[in-house]
């Protein structure tokens, strides 16, 4: 049982190697009784500022997992700055005991840092990266990946610019623009709700935002822009190996009210 959270495919496309019974988070947080049974149970999903995101530490807080073998894989691009200690404690806080925390280095997603035709372009090795983590879980290996002093002040810088930012710079993210045709794409593809119709164009509520980017990389129009500058606003990302279709059937919060 494995069980993930994905804005633009990358964290499927890890799940999808390593086990056959996933469930989104994204439809998982609506359950009522979040009791989980298995032999071993899995976690994978993005860090958003080198942390879990925060639907994933609402899921976790909310559920009760009864397993001998607990793991997470976090998926990154740039920097991972400590991600699995800093998973590790979140756990431990919550009284989960993870016997297996390790990383994936993919294509870094954010806007503002990278150019999506130059992630592209990369060659990460994720499938070797995949194949010796699915050998180590199958095995039942227990480990957590290590941290440097380096990746902990990567972390803290992280920590002391973003204290930097005025409080309500996260409500100001998006834009949409006139070349929206009303297509609802981004309306199923967020995992918060936080698009809707408005006649036929798509409107941006930033409450619950957790700036994931599902919706601006899955645009065909591009006509979600961001406010601050992009190394390339031409250039968007999903994985090679996921369809769109993937992606809205693993966060689409509307059923069949998402154009009402």
């Amino acid at each position: 049982m494995i069980f993930y959270f994905t804005a633009t495919g990358n964290s499927l496309y890890v799940a999808k190697q390593l086990n056959e019974t996933r469930i989104s988070i994204a439809q998982a947080i609506h359950d009522r009784e979040k009791i989980y049974t298995a032999d071993k149970i899995g976690i994978v999903c993005p860090v958003f500022g080198h942390e879990v995101p925060p639907l994933v530490r609402e899921f976790l807080a909310g559920s009760t997992f009864r397993t001998d073998y607990f793991y997470m894989i976090l998926t990154y691009g740039n920097r991972h700055g400590g991600a699995a200690e800093l998973t590790q404690k979140l756990l431990e806080d919550l009284g989960i005991h993870p016997s297996y925390i390790n990383l994936v280095l993919m294509a870094d997603i954010f806007l503002p840092g990278f150019d999506m035709n130059e992630q592209k372009a990369l060659d990460k090795n994720v499938d070797g990266q995949m194949e010796r983590i699915l050998q180590d879980i199958v095995s039942g290996k227990e480990y957590i990946a290590p941290v440097t002093d380096t990746d902990r002040a990567a972390h803290r810088e992280y920590l002391d610019r973003t204290a930097e930012m005025s409080d309500d710079v996260f409500s100001r993210t998006y834009r949409i623009t006139e070349e929206c045709i009303g297509c609802g794409i981004c309306t199923k593809v967020c995992p918060k709700k936080c698009l809707h119709m408005e006649g036929q164009k798509s409107v941006w509520n930033p409450e619950g935002c957790m700036m994931c980017m599902a919706c601006i990389h899955a645009c065909p129009m591009m006509a979600i822009q961001m406010r601050m500058p992009e190394k390339n606003p031409k250039a968007r990302y999903r994985n090679e190996h996921i369809s769109i279709c993937e992606i809205v059937d693993a966060n689409n919060q509307w059923g069949e009210d998402t154009f009402r």
